[in-house]
């Protein structure tokens, strides 16, 4: 539960992350039309959508009765009139949310701060935008996916990755020119500045594994229409403000079609310590167009990664940065990637408090325990604040006014 990556929207935001404000006795009406108006590719579909999840107890869309599930225009105009408050209540609550993370966002710009969201590249099953939209992903008459998205066996998983998303009918989406995806990216940039495109290779090939197969073993890869989505985006967003995630095995067709949209890639430094020269994650290979982190959600901590190498292996970071041994390896990755050729750097806070795996964000593979971890304010101390942004500066990355 609360994984970004099974939500039930990819565009509504989650009422968990921001604190809601009372209730007012009389709502602005007219701000709220203005809202729905600008939202209507998904606001009313969302919010019948979760009204409906309610009515029916939480059950998958697939389980609800026929005239729901295959979206039955009389039954459905008849739920909206009895439901109008509770449908109401759903939109008010995006409308709130949105107001709340334009004020962040707004407060951000002024102080002359970019926010930089990830993206999953896929959506979940049992979400408002496959109900709304079965035409656009590879359903069956039953509307049950055909093929789902994952990731082959690899030198970490002797079964691959079944994550279970149903992949996009590419096809169908190309025909009105990626509206869907058109839609969506220009949501994520009302929401951030950049945007990363979690398992970007998606966009060059999938992994199809058929929805009967328990593993991710019997699947294939089969080629996407992700440039010719990318060439529709730039035709409408210029300078396209797109990271791609290329972590793992990236082919050098992915390589070519993430650098023919010039989309910066990603470098992580807990991967850097091997004995191989070319290793893109090590700091001396990092290209300028590079986001380099000292770890993603889905690494342990530094300091959880660091307490569980051997003593040989810690040796062998310091040798690879290329600095005597200190006790503060968090601080000690942190100001390595904010020191290095890399245009964009990037820290958990995780690693800026020097945390240790008890406050893991996120374990690939494992269902449990996952994306519970948050801070407490108290935590970020003006001897913390001091240091990041001593650092920040003297590596030539605060552009101040």
């Amino acid at each position: 539960t609360g994984s970004p990556y099974q939500s039930n929207s990819a565009f509504a935001l989650n009422p968990d992350l921001l604190e809601l404000r009372p209730e007012p006795e009389k709502k602005d009406q007219a701000a709220i039309n203005i809202f729905i108006r600008e939202q209507l590719a998904w606001l009313p579909d969302y919010a019948l959508f979760v009204t409906l999840k309610q009515h029916f107890k939480q059950q998958p869309w697939s389980q609800w009765p026929e005239a729901y599930r295959n979206r039955h225009h009389k039954e459905l105009l008849q739920f909206r009139k009895q439901h109008a408050a509770e449908i109401e209540k759903i939109v008010w609550q995006q409308f709130q949310l949105h107001e709340r993370w334009n004020e962040i966002h707004q407060g951000a710009r002024d102080r002359g701060i970019y926010l930089f969201g990830d993206m999953p590249i896929f959506v979940a099953y049992d979400s408002a935008d496959v109900w709304a939209n079965s035409r656009q992903f590879l359903l069956d008459e039953n509307l049950q996916p055909t093929y789902v998205a994952g990731v082959p066996p690899d030198y970490f998983s002797e079964q691959g990755q079944r994550w279970g998303n149903p992949q996009y009918n590419w096809e169908v989406m190309q025909q009105d020119n990626f509206s869907w995806w058109q839609s969506r990216i220009r949501h994520m940039l009302q929401l951030f500045d950049i945007i990363r495109i979690d398992h970007f290779r998606g966009l060059e090939a999938c992994w199809m594994i058929p929805a009967e197969e328990e593993t991710a073993i019997n699947g294939f890869w089969q080629k996407t229409l992700g440039d010719e989505l990318l060439h529709a985006l730039q035709e409408h967003i210029a300078d396209l403000p797109i990271v791609a995630e290329d972590l793992g095995v990236i082919t050098p067709a992915v390589r070519a079609l993430r650098d023919k949209y010039e989309l910066p890639g990603m470098s992580v430094l807990q991967f850097a310590f091997d004995a191989f020269d070319d290793n893109p994650h090590k700091p001396k290979n990092f290209p300028p167009n590079r986001v380099a982190y000292t770890g993603t959600h889905d690494n342990n901590t530094t300091v959880g990664w660091f307490n569980e190498l051997q003593q040989h292996e810690k040796d062998f970071v310091f040798q690879i940065l290329a600095t005597d041994y200190r006790d503060d390896i968090a601080n000690c990755l942190v100001e390595t990637v904010l020191y290095s050729n890399a245009n964009t750097a990037i820290a958990p806070l995780q690693d800026l408090l020097q945390l240790d795996a008890n406050s893991r964000m996120n374990t690939p593979g494992e269902t449990d325990n996952n994306w519970k971890w948050k801070f407490d304010w108290s935590q970020l101390n003006d001897e913390i604040c001091s240091r990041v942004k001593l650092h920040i500066k003297q590596s030539g990355r605060l552009h101040e006014n």
